[in-house]
């Protein structure tokens, strides 16, 4: 399965994204992303058993539990991806960084808070 493929589901997407920030117990798992889809237990693991076999996740016994990490490899691919479009997008980030330092500028100046 394409990387895109497995991010196009937005439960998985989103068991990456909590994935990304460290590991998790497959029942913190089941239980945040669970509860924000509205899905079952099993419906949860079925998409972590497809980003395991996708090379997305790793998973390890700890007693009793799973633990799931995130692997990046993965990932490598989708960034190597959209670094061919990355130009289209840069020019206005870049712009829009310079709009937002010219208005902390003019707010400091101002006597007003940068935030």
């Amino acid at each position: 399965m394409h990387p895109f493929a497995v991010l196009g589901d937005p439960v998985r997407r989103r068991l990456v994204e909590v994935l990304a920030d460290g590991e998790r117990a497959a029942g913190e798992l089941v239980e945040l992303v669970g509860c924000e889809f509205g899905i079952t237990q099993s419906a949860v693991s079925q998409q972590l058993h497809v980003l395991r076999e996708q090379g997305f996740a790793t998973v390890r016994a700890e007693g009793r539990r799973r633990i799931y990490a995130l692997d990046p490899r993965p990932l490598q691919t989708v960034g190597a991806w959209a670094a061919r479009y990355r130009s289209f997008w840069e020019a206005a980030l870049d712009g829009l960084e310079n709009e937002v330092e010219l208005g902390k500028s003019e707010r400091a100046k101002a006597g007003r808070p940068a935030n």
